[in-house]
């Protein structure tokens, strides 16, 4: 090794770090200083020909005993290095690379990271005088040193392996100053870098978190290149897949997008969405061409054809549209399904499509004139994804019912069911070659089958929670998923390894409610977590942990002392106020769980799960004492009469029941809403309840007739939340038109609107001496409201995940990422 030229042993050691075939390319970018090819080829010829190297039909890599050896050297020279804080290796190589797949940077965190900070460790005695250590080396970048030039130390990995280091410590960054400095291949995913002072930095290389949302689908372009991803947060955003660098973000949409697709020449891309529009968009730029209106609900799927130049779009009317991929005009409706359309796909020759509905049947038409063809029937439940094979003989449909199913084409003839996922099957797609399936499902994995035989190849396994999308690209190799676990994952479906990781953070604020005795606000988030507020003194006095998934409801109980929390992970948790413990877990929905109430004595809770049921629990002993069926599908809202007697529940299915607690029986079923019913309050009289929905209207029932008495209209979008003043004249309602209005119920009118959050509001609540409204949205903050004046008193919120790291002056980054930076918090 000794004999080797200095570029020689750079080589040695950048393929040992990078442990799989790198191209000529790729290593000249990993080198600080640059070299030229030429260099790099001379150099890369004199260790072939020591047999040190060797050439794949991929790159360049070291057999795994000449691997292990480098490896071995940088153990041992590394920490050398810093002990002396005579840098060398330590600023001209990254002992981890941010960019790299998943995969390879896990190895490096286990065969790298972490035998050097034993190593470390072992020397410094504690993680303190190691961290200060490495603050004196950051420290050295800045300050004069005789015979060597600022830049010179400063270009390098010193910064991003430091970066790395106290990462891997789990040292919290809070307050750092890197200002100025060259931080290359820092992997910043998931860290709180409240304070952080990034001014002036080059960042090239290095990965940080994405504000990303509940993703709902994904596409690639047809060259591989780009990928477009879509979620609740309004937005599609355009990714480099092989750099990992957000490119464009396309806003617009007023509402969920729940669909894209790219035509052929990838130039346009389409979106579906909750807005009831399409919306087609240059992908250059991001600017929108074109909005198609035509649709009266929510639009779930769109598809070009084959040829680019006409796109259709399924909703939640019941209707398939074709367009004109051009100027967005209508031209062809197609009318059949009775359920909701959740999914359209064409057929490689573009003369037929095929529409996948709740109604549970798939139907497949004439594109060219819009006449049925045939349906499809035998799943059980609604079907949510359909696909063509590459020969256009086969379709495949995912169904809620937990199958996949291929369908002769021609015939409409079921040829074979699959089973194996253990809920349902939300996406559904071909490999290029047409002899792979790949199917994504609410059990958190995907599954690839051989479609011929049916045979479950591989299970991909690492989403914590519900698969909405998969996509193979072009050249077939990668498979994306994207999940409501905010993550985006790449996978060489092949070997089954993630290739790649886009990981999101918000802080949206899902369920308020005020404690008893008017003192505490409790919050629940999307980051899991349950926070309890001094709402007086505007402090944060409490996070509860525990949680896995997003938090849907809080409720307090009747003496203050436990707060009930509810969760996409399908658990209730009890929680010690004072303590801030967790009292007790409640096991038993198989689905996500909505809503949590107490009953007015405090010995009963009750909750309602998307698993269509509604469960009463001893709140003492976490005993589950009735399970109320009843409703054909996901329950929203629950509540509970002063005297205890009823409890009402709201469902997708647009009705409200009432049911008597002590027999479970039905007592009676409200019907009026146009659409889900959201959530569902008593009044503290009990004659009267309130309900709101996705058909934008508050209705107030009279419940000695089951008639509804009043109907409020004047949110121009969603109503997600409602709730009674304690002296029942009051209602407050919080939507997703980003405002919260007051009404007043004898007359209904409304007397207030409350303006100021920017994005939808997903609850509100009053305090008990009913002067105050609080609401929570997805604009991560908790709003006070003076119920008289309509006025904010305060806004409450948690720090992002970014809060006030600057990135004033920084290089390395694209506009479209300095943008998310900053809605997580960072200044520039």
């Amino acid at each position: 090794f000794q004999r080797l030229t200095s570029t020689e042993k750079e080589l040695m050691y950048w393929l040992a770090i990078n442990r799989e075939p790198i191209s000529l390319e790729e290593l000249q970018e990993d080198f600080v200083c640059y070299l030229c090819a030429t260099d790099i080829l001379e150099a890369v010829g004199s260790l072939q020909r020591r047999s040190l190297i060797e050439k794949t039909s991929t790159g360049f890599t070291q057999q795994p005993v000449v691997m292990e050896y480098m490896i071995n050297r940088l153990i041992e020279q590394i920490p050398e290095e810093i002990i002396s804080q005579n840098i060398t290796i330590f600023r001209t190589h990254s002992l981890l690379k941010a960019s790299a797949p998943d995969y390879v940077r896990d190895a490096q965190v286990c065969l790298i990271l972490e035998p050097i900070i034993e190593k470390l460790l072992s020397s410094f005695g504690s993680t303190k005088q190691l961290e200060n250590h490495l603050l004196e080396i950051l420290s050295m970048l800045r300050a004069p040193t005789p015979g060597v030039k600022k830049s010179t130390l400063q270009m390098g990995y010193v910064s991003g392996n430091t970066i790395n280091l106290l990462s891997q410590l789990q040292i919290d960054l809070n307050g750092y100053d890197f200002y100025g400095l060259t931080v290359w291949q820092a992997n910043l995913q998931g860290l709180k870098l409240h304070n952080v002072n990034f001014a002036g930095c080059d960042l090239a290389g290095s990965v940080f978190t994405e504000t990303l949302g509940n993703m709902l689908s994904a596409a690639f372009s047809p060259d591989g290149r780009m990928l477009a991803i879509c979620d609740t947060d309004f937005q599609i955003r355009l990714w480099h897949v092989q750099t990992g660098k957000l490119l464009v973000i396309c806003e617009g949409h007023t509402n969920w997008v729940r669909s894209v697709a790219f035509s052929r020449d990838g130039k346009t891309l389409a979106s579906g969405s909750a807005d009831h529009t399409v919306k087609l968009w240059q992908v250059s730029d991001g600017s929108c061409l074109q909005t198609c209106t035509g649709h009266t609900d929510e639009v779930f799927s769109v598809a070009f054809n084959p040829q680019g130049n006409t796109l259709i779009s399924g909703s939640s009317d019941h209707t398939v549209i074709l367009w004109d991929g051009d100027t967005g005009q209508c031209l062809n409706r197609f009318t059949g399904h009775t359920g909701c359309v959740r999914s359209v796909a064409f057929s490689t020759d573009g003369k037929t499509l095929a529409s996948g509905s709740d109604d549970h049947t798939v139907i497949l038409w004439d594109a060219s004139t819009g006449s049925w063809v045939r349906t499809c029937t035998g799943h059980t439940s609604g079907v949510r994804s359909v696909a063509f094979s590459t020969d256009g003989n086969t379709l495949a449909s995912g169904s809620n019912d937990h199958t996949v199913r291929l369908w002769d084409a021609r015939t409409g003839s079921c040829v074979s069911t699959h089973t194996g996922h253990s809920s349902g099957v939300y996406s559904v797609a071909f490999s290029t070659d047409g002899k792979t399936l790949a199917t994504g499902s609410g059990d958190h994995t995907v599954r690839l089958w051989d479609y011929h035989t049916g045979i479950c190849l591989k299970t991909l396994h690492g989403h914590t929670n519900q698969i909405f999308s998969v996509a193979f690209s072009p050249e077939g190799n990668t498979l994306v998923c994207v999940s409501l676990d905010q993550t985006v994952r790449l996978w060489d479906w092949g070997t089954g390894q993630c290739l790649k990781t886009w990981q999101g953070h918000t802080d949206w604020v899902f369920p308020v409610a005020f404690s008893p005795d008017g003192k505490t606000l409790a919050s629940g988030s999307n980051d899991n977590t349950v926070r309890l507020w001094d709402y007086h003194s505007d402090r944060c006095i409490s996070i509860l942990h525990g949680h896995t998934a997003h938090v849907c409801s809080v409720a307090f109980s009747t003496d203050g002392k436990t707060v009930a929390s509810s969760s996409r992970d399908e658990t209730i948790r009890l929680w010690d106020i004072k303590t801030g413990k967790c009292l007790r877990i409640l096991h038993g929905h198989t689905d996500w769980i909505y809503s949590v109430t107490f009953s007015g004595d405090g010995k009963t809770l009750a909750s309602g799960s998307a698993d269509q049921t509604v469960r009463l629990w001893d709140q003492r002993t976490g005993d589950c004492v009735s399970t109320l069926e009843g409703h054909t599908n996901q329950i929203w809202s629950v509540a509970f009469s002063s005297d205890g007697k009823t409890l009402a529940s709201s469902n997708t299915d647009q009705t409200v029941r009432l049911w008597d607690v002590s027999t479970g029986e039905c007592l009676k079923t409200l019907q009026g809403h146009g659409n889900r019913v959201k959530s569902v309050a008593f009044s503290p009289k009990d004659n009267i309840l309130a309900s709101c929905s996705t058909d934008e209207t508050i209705r107030l029932w009279d419940l000695s007739t089951g008639e509804c008495s009043k109907l409020l209209r004047g949110h121009n979008n969603w109503v997600f939340s409602v709730a009674f003043s304690p002296d029942g004249n009051t209602i407050a309602s919080g939507s997703h038109d980003q405002t919260v209005k007051v009404w007043d119920v004898s007359t209904g009118e409304c007397r207030h609107t409350c303006t100021g959050h920017t994005h939808l509001i997903s609850s509100v609540a009053f305090s008990g001496d009913g002067q105050i409204v609080a609401s929570g949205s997805q604009d991560q903050t908790v709003r006070l409201w003076d119920t008289k004046t309509g006025k904010c008193l305060k806004i409450l919120r948690a720090p992002r995940l970014y809060e006030a790291m600057n990135i004033t002056g920084v290089t390395g980054l694209t506009e479209a990422q300095k943008a998310t930076l900053k809605q997580l918090g960072a200044i520039a």
